[in-house]
């Protein structure tokens, strides 16, 4: 057992004990709805008192989960990413919230019940962003699939079946229903006839015998949810601090150096501990940290977002879940208005580079037209693509999709060099986030001689603090802020679906002063996205347009608008012209490589004959 680490800073006491002696959560007094301090202010603080009982590297869902976790025990600690929060895969994800079916046939039993009861925990604590998702699996077979699943099962190696039939999707589903028989959110799986599926859904393919329909959940912006996570943090902890745009860079004795890549600027910080929560950066973040390490063997997932009528009326409002002939699980599921779509599954040693390639558009589009194949998707419908790398572990497995997605934390103890532990977050995912959180933290709690003094399992995230659940309650908050703010109803239920409880903030800020919508976006107003760039510590247009709101991906984003966005974002950050002209050209290329988006002006993209160009 490591030996805990000598005491240096306070504690924080916005956590406290009830009334019976046990743990609880933040009181509302410690309630905050956006960050409180503005990122250079954060930078300054930081620079005036450099010790830190732990410094989290990454901003992802890992890093902001531990973030928040690690304030909740009231520790200091201070969260760093050298790009925006959520800038990664926990960005680049399917938006799906779910147990895991498909691990079950390589005895994950544990991850799968654990991922279960994480997600019906996400359901109750953040029911402003993760909702219940009615899902079909089409069956074309009966018994498919089933001896290879059982050598699978018993370690013995065997290949993927080209799709798994009815028997091996009954036993999968009932295991979910009989893992979740205790806390059921959720209907019971049940089996639809091929009448009844084609009549639902006539551009099926028709070789189907039938289909399973169960729930699992997804999840609206998961850039917001994380975000929500560090102001959750901040707010619990006044020692606790997370900024964006910091790197590594380097160790220099007790010290850890960072760079502020805003202006370049290099300081240091002395930490107690370091929790490496980089993703697929894990092993290029130890190096910074003068340890050299192999622990990640990441692959590459790929996703189209559609903008075609009859795809996302084929969807009938559910997620179709399914599997390609190379075994490989695919999505289609409706998204904002538009129809998501993926994914792939590619071994890729650069993080850096992962990108859509016109290969995985043909392999997602072959996909799609495979299971619908009454249903014409053209190239020009994709209005975006992204792609991001799960941070697996190195594995010798022959496919990709026989690498466990369960989660680890490996310790390298402290040497002469690096004079303290370097503990790195390994595999993951959204749905299993708080429990990874919770393990880790308890982990750095024992090694700094801390105990644990709450439990985030009934903690709300962000705008789910007191969340109106039923329409009866929704109904009075409307009628009581329309009233307050004299702002529309329509309005506030906007605000409600983006924000959460966090709205009312937001509502009262838009009524404070003149307001109006955008000019190229009528469904935003400028004070909301004043309030956005102010209280989120959004330092570029692309963190507005990819991370704060969904624009971006669904194509929503015009030259016309970036500027627009860009002229408030330089009202509240002091940016000179050339400076506002820097951001619209540094979002549209980082578009256009990234997320095959063109945001050239119109006029630029006309062709010889006077037609815009297709999308890609």
């Amino acid at each position: 057992m490591p030996r805990p680490l000598r005491e240096r800073r306070p504690r924080c006491d916005s956590v406290r004990r009830d009334g019976f002696g046990g743990l609880r959560a933040a009181s509302k007094e410690t309630r905050t709805t956006s960050f409180s301090a503005g990122r250079q202010q954060v930078l300054d603080r930081v620079r005036a008192r450099p010790e830190t009982s732990v410094l989290i590297v990454g901003g992802g869902v890992n890093g902001a989960g531990l973030f928040r976790e690690i304030a909740l025990q009231g520790v200091d600690a201070l969260l760093i990413d050298k790009s925006d929060f959520c800038a990664g895969a926990s960005a680049a994800s399917s938006r799906m919230i779910h147990g895991g079916l498909r691990y079950l046939e390589f005895g994950e039993f544990k991850l799968v019940r654990e991922s279960l009861r994480e997600r019906n925990l996400l359901l109750r604590n953040a029911p402003h962003g993760v909702a219940p998702l009615r899902t079909t699996i089409p069956i074309f077979s009966r018994f498919s699939g089933v001896l290879s699943c059982v050598r699978r099962f018993l370690g013995l190696g065997g290949e993927r079946p080209p799709n798994r039939g009815a028997l091996m999707v009954k036993v999968g589903l009932t295991f979910y229903d009989f893992f979740t028989r205790k806390d059921r959110l959720t209907p019971r799986h049940r089996f639809l006839s091929r009448a009844e599926l084609l009549a639902r859904r006539p551009h099926l393919n028709p070789n189907v015998i039938g289909a399973a329909v169960y729930y699992d959940a997804w999840i609206t912006y998961p850039e917001r949810l994380c975000l929500e996570l560090l102001m959750d943090g901040e707010a619990l902890c006044p020692e606790a601090r997370a900024v964006n745009y910091v790197s590594l860079a380097g160790v220099e004795g007790d010290s850890v150096s960072l760079r502020d890549e805003a202006t370049g600027r290099v300081f240091q910080v002395r930490p107690r501990i370091v929790v490496n929560a980089a993703g697929a950066w894990v092993d290029i973040a130890n190096r910074a940290l003068g340890r050299e390490t192999a622990f990640i063997g990441g692959t590459k997932g790929a996703h189209l977002v559609i903008d075609n009528e009859d795809l996302l009326e084929s969807t009938q409002g559910e997620m179709v879940y399914y599997e390609n002939p190379d075994g490989r699980v695919a999505i289609v599921f409706p998204w904002l208005g538009k129809v998501l779509a993926g994914s792939t599954d590619i071994p890729i040693d650069d993080p850096d580079q992962a990108r859509c390639e016109e290969e995985e558009v043909d392999y997602i589009l072959e996909s799609v037209h495979r299971i619908f194949p009454g249903v014409a998707v053209e190239r020009s419908q994709i209005v975006s693509r992204f792609s991001g790398v799960r941070p697996l572990p190195r594995s010798d497995a022959a496919q990709p999709g026989q690498v466990s997605r369960d989660h680890e934390c490996r310790v390298t103890e402290p040497t002469d060099e690096v004079p303290f532990p370097v503990y790195s977050l390994i595999g993951g995912k959204w749905t299993t986030f708080r429990a990874f959180a919770e393990q880790v933290a308890d982990r750095v709690l024992e090694r700094l001689g801390r105990e644990r003094r709450a439990s985030s399992e009934g903690l709300a995230i962000g705008g789910g603090k007191d969340f109106h659940r039923t329409d009866e309650a929704r109904g009075e908050w409307l009628a009581r802020l329309r009233q307050e703010t004299g702002l529309a109803e329509a309005r506030l239920s906007t605000l409600l679906e983006r924000y959460g409880s966090r709205a009312e903030e937001m509502a009262a800020f838009c009524a404070d002063g003149p307001d109006s919508a955008l000019r190229h976006h009528a469904g935003y107003s400028a004070r909301e996205i004043e309030w956005v760039v102010r209280c989120e510590r959004a330092l570029h247009l692309d963190d507005l347009v990819l991370r704060r709101t969904a624009m971006a991906l669904l194509g929503e984003l015009t030259h016309d608008l970036a500027e627009e966005l860009a002229s408030i974002m330089a009202d509240v950050h002091s940016w000179s012209p050339e400076r506002t002209r820097d951001e619209v050209r540094r979002a549209a290329e980082l578009l256009r490589d990234r997320c095959g988006i063109d945001l050239a002006p119109q006029a630029a993209r006309q062709d010889d004959r006077g037609r815009p160009p297709t999308k890609t």
